[in-house]
């Protein structure tokens, strides 16, 4: 699947599911799940720092947990890269939705348009990588080349530790 676009990605997670090959709605719910676990990380951690209550971080803490064991049931371990792209695929697709609706509240709606199309596409990029459909070093956008694996390391070499 050498330099496969996000536009093919799309078709084939979504060809995927339509064929009843995989159900993959109970991933979709959990991977969703996930998505609002990472949100709520953040969220603990900025009441944490604003109000400088440590429970917070407690709380932090245990839905970390939760969140690693549940992207753990979808995403293997041992493959480190794959297992930060992963979480940050999910996260980045939920931060946008969450972008997209505020700007629809606002009446933007083709910029509201816009983040929820790269929400979508990250979301079924997701999939792609749980999926093995597309191997980690074939990634590219829409308007870069290939991610090679060392690209992938330097983003991600600060958070791949859980």
């Amino acid at each position: 699947m050498e330099n496969m676009d996000y536009n093919e990605l799309i078709e084939k997670v979504d060809a995927m599911k339509a064929s009843g090959i995989a159900d993959l709605s109970l991933e979709e719910d959990l991977s969703i799940a996930v998505m609002n676990l990472i949100s709520l990380e953040e969220h603990f951690f900025f009441t944490a720092e604003k109000t400088g209550k440590d429970e917070y971080f407690d709380m932090l803490q245990t839905i970390r947990g939760m969140r690693k064991e549940l992207l753990g049931r979808m995403i293997e371990r041992y493959e480190g890269e794959v297992w930060c792209i992963a979480k940050h695929l999910l996260a980045a697709s939920m931060r946008l939705l969450e972008v997209g609706t505020k700007m629809q509240t606002n009446r933007d709606l083709e910029s509201a348009k816009d983040m929820f199309k790269k929400s979508y596409e990250l979301f079924n990029l997701f999939f792609a990588v749980r999926l093995k459909m597309v191997d980690v070093g074939d990634l590219k956008t829409e308007s870069s080349e290939p991610w090679t694996k060392e690209d992938i390391l330097n983003k991600l070499v600060d958070c791949c530790k859980e």
